[in-house]
């Protein structure tokens, strides 16, 4: 399977596209944002923000942002999470279900780690093992990681089928265009609540 890699041109335009959105919609999060910091600090403490190692683009591991949700804090590769787990609190369960707790993922977007839509990020020792398990997994590094994607928006997040979302991946890749970012990014608020807010399958939970 070949996948298509952006020319260098589609890479500035889409890097352009990130910074002028991601700084636009961190402008109109703030008041959410600040919200959600002080419920953090109020039901959990320091620190607000939980960091974890996820790989980007050309595999190169970066620290990804969220709003901490969970009691503890650690580098959250104690293995996959789940919707019923004692650490989080109501207040944690609240950010997750409605994927508040992604939002400062805008600030990994600014540092040119991530992109406004792309392939979900996984930690390094998932990378690893479906990468033996999954033929192509590696090609969902050939463009920066995405806070949301067109798996997310088909429904393939949490407990789903790790081969349809690099399928839906790839044909991300190939079919690559602004409007198609444009696309994914205004269905995306329409597909944040997650009511079962399940995480068994790729590490995306805290």
């Amino acid at each position: 399977m070949t996948v298509r890699i952006l020319k260098r041109g589609n890479i500035i335009l889409k890097r352009a596209f990130d910074v002028v959105g991601a700084t636009v919609l961190l402008l109109l999060a703030l008041p959410v944002m600040l919200f959600t910091a002080v419920g953090v600090l109020i039901s959990l403490g320091r620190p607000v923000l939980f960091r974890q190692k996820r790989v980007g683009r050309g595999e190169k591991e970066f620290e990804m942002l969220k709003f901490r949700s969970m009691k503890e804090v650690g580098d959250g590769n104690d293995g996959w999470s789940t919707g019923v787990n004692a650490r989080k609190t109501r207040f944690g369960n609240f950010i997750r279900r409605t994927s508040i707790d992604e939002l400062p993922q805008l600030i990994n977007v600014l540092r040119g780690e991530m992109s406004l839509v792309g392939p979900r990020p996984e930690q390094p020792r998932f990378v690893q093992k479906f990468k033996t398990e999954i033929p192509g997994y590696e090609k969902r590094h050939f463009v920066k990681p995405g806070i949301t994607g067109l798996a997310q928006i088909r429904g393939l997040r949490g407990d789903t089928s790790l081969t349809d979302r690099l399928l839906e991946d790839i044909s991300y890749i190939e079919g690559w265009s602004i409007w198609l970012d444009i696309k994914i990014l205004l269905i995306t608020p329409f597909r944040m609540i997650n009511r079962k807010e399940i995480y068994t399958k790729g590490g995306e939970g805290n």
